[in-house]
């Protein structure tokens, strides 16, 4: 920290009852009143270097041997007339970046300027400021901070915009910090120098008032030098100096309450100003940090335009989220929901909306694919070249985002719906996270109807469960009877034509089967693989005597087809309690061995 020493005297002020006087066997003829302190001083000292007090006691040459000047609006105080007033005697005074800007606003005010006296106040003051302050990265920080109380002056005088350019100048002129090239980026070394760059600037700058730090952020990003990440990391530690844990401190409904309306308020621009700092690079910032930001928009209620700009940023690296991230609370007091699911509809739709531009683009530059690569494994599962990576981990944050909501009683049908149907069908791998979901919502919401748990289970895919989900789902009184009916027929179907012949009912569904009460009926007759009427066992031994093993092969496929016709067929009739409709398949199945 630099430093400067003016005068050489020692200190002779006293105070006297409330009274500032100066030792001197010379007798006082000028009191000064600044504020509430009064000065008992010299005229021939002070008026040879301030010309403010030479026009002052002009205007009164005789109105008594004391003549009084009171100054209310001094700026800086009493501490900075002081120092100029010690100045005038020659009294040692020291300098520093603390308090340079109240000393040069003090000298302005009195107007100690070289027209009074060669090397007078305002000069030394200039030359210690352009010569020192400026050149020092800590001093011009402290300056800089100091300003605050001086707006109008240190914008005057310049002393705010040169602070500013200084900094700028500083961190730019640094090119092995702050430049350093991506493709040397893997060396280990070079990655501790930007952890240290960051710690170099962006912690510093955090000392300052939002207003002057957007001016300074602003200078550096319309530099073009300073990596977009840097600057990402910089608004990371300032948010988190001047925002820490928002979402505890204001809570919902209690974050406008008369008590805190000045603290939300600051709190509200400075939130708004370091969203306009982002950069305009995709990944610059992470996408955790960006939803901090929206839930701190949130609470906040900040603007419309602060929110949607976030959105349309997170929705670009939307699968980098995690779902504890997305759980943005609801701030408004019209919504009875805990978290805000409009927003994340939102995000989801930008997502979405991205996607498939980026596809559509795609597929202008590449050829066709041949067609036995967009072929479906197992009838259900797209080949991997068919499916965008970003676009699985997405559907999989949404699953995890619905089971999250699905506990909130007041999350309504509809937007739950939407949610599901958001991502696309191909986008799931795996439907058990979306069937815990729905078992969720069913459990919370027991007064649904029946066809409302029809819309609700209208994305849910029963071959893409587990063996674990479908004997979970299978046994699910909640579900409506055509999604039990599917799961069963499903796996059922699944183990049909498992290795591409005919098998009887695994002992899971047989299981399953016993427990909604059909243990009567013989076993395996729910199969939709084949037409036989008979156990699985008395079948297969009948067909291994009466066909060749050629045509073996050719019967399966055959009955494989009517098994997949009559999974739709029965599918398709949901309005039967449960043990009607297993009856009727039963009687289905014998009328057919029949004929």
């Amino acid at each position: 920290m630099k430093f400067m020493k003016l005068g050489s005297r020692p200190d002779a002020f006293y105070t006297s009852n409330g009274v500032r006087s100066i030792s001197s066997e010379i007798r006082t003829d000028l009191i000064i009143q600044v504020n509430e302190t009064r000065y008992l001083l010299h005229k021939f000292p002070l008026l040879s270097k301030c010309l403010k007090l030479q026009r002052d006691c002009s205007e009164n040459p005789d109105s008594s041997q004391l003549q009084m000047i009171e100054f209310s609006d001094f700026p800086g105080g009493v501490d900075a007339f002081e120092l100029c007033v010690k100045f005038c005697y020659g009294i040692a005074v020291t300098l520093s970046a603390y308090n340079i800007v109240a000393a040069r606003c003090a000298a302005k005010y009195l107007q100690m300027t070289e027209d009074v006296e060669k090397g007078n106040l305002v000069h030394k003051l200039e030359l210690f400021f352009n010569s020192c302050i400026l050149n020092g990265w800590k001093d011009c920080i402290v300056t800089l901070h100091t300003t605050k109380p001086f707006q109008l002056w240190s914008e005057e005088m310049g002393i705010t915009s040169h602070c500013i350019e200084s900094l700028v100048s500083k961190v730019l002129s640094n090119p092995l910090k702050v430049s350093i090239s991506h493709s040397h980026s893997n060396k280990k070394g070079e990655i501790e120098e930007i952890h240290k760059t960051k710690r170099w600037w962006g912690e510093d700058l955090a000392e300052l008032s939002i207003d002057l730090y957007w001016r300074t952020m602003a200078a550096l990003k319309s530099g073009k030098k300073v990596p977009p990440t840097l600057i990402g990391d910089a608004l990371k530690i300032y948010t988190s100096k001047w925002l820490p844990k928002i979402s505890r401190n204001f809570e919902k409904g209690s974050s406008l309450n008369s008590e805190s309306d000045s603290s939300v308020s600051n709190s509200r621009m400075l939130l708004e100003s370091i969203i306009t700092l982002l950069p305009i690079e995709n990944n610059a910032v992470s996408c955790s940090f960006l939803l901090k930001l929206l839930k701190a928009v949130n609470i906040l209620q900040a603007s419309g335009s602060s929110k949607l700009e976030l959105a349309r940023r997170v929705a670009l690296q939307l699968d980098e989220a995690k779902v504890c991230d997305l759980m943005i609370p609801s701030a408004s007091n019209d919504s009875d929901t805990i978290y805000d699911l409009d927003i994340f509809l939102n995000i989801l739709e930008q997502f979405m909306l991205q996607s498939q531009t980026q596809h559509t683009s795609s597929q202008r530059t590449l050829q066709p694919a041949d067609n036995g690569d967009s072929e479906f494994e197992d009838g259900c599962r797209p080949s991997s070249s068919a499916l965008n990576g970003a676009m699985i981990k997405v559907a999989k944050l949404v699953d995890g985002y619905l089971q999250e909501i699905a506990r909130d009683v007041n999350v309504p049908l509809s937007k739950f719906i939407a949610l599901t149907e958001a991502v696309p069908e191909l986008a799931r791998l795996n439907h058990d996270d979306l069937y815990r979901a729905i078992d969720i919502y069913l459990k919370s919401h027991p007064e649904l109807s029946k066809r409302e748990r029809k819309d609700l289970c209208r994305a849910l895919n029963c071959k893409k469960l587990s063996l674990e989900a479908c004997m979970h789902a299978a046994q699910n009184e909640l579900l409506p009877l055509r999604v039990v009916v599917q799961v069963l027929f499903s796996e059922q179907a699944r183990a049909a034509m498992a290795n591409g012949h005919v098998s009887g009912l695994p002992s899971n569904i047989k299981a399953l089967l016993a427990a909604k009460g059909t243990e009567s009926s013989p076993p395996g007759s729910l199969s939709t693989a084949t037409s036989t009427p008979q156990p699985h066992e008395r079948w297969l031994k009948s067909r291994n005597a009466s066909v060749s093993s050629s045509k073996m092969k050719a019967d399966a496929d055959n009955k494989s087809a009517d098994a997949a016709s009559k999974v739709k067929q029965h599918c398709l009739i949901p309005s039967l309690p449960k043990k009607t409709m297993f009856s009727k398949l039963w009687s289905t199945n014998r009328v057919e061995n029949e004929k």
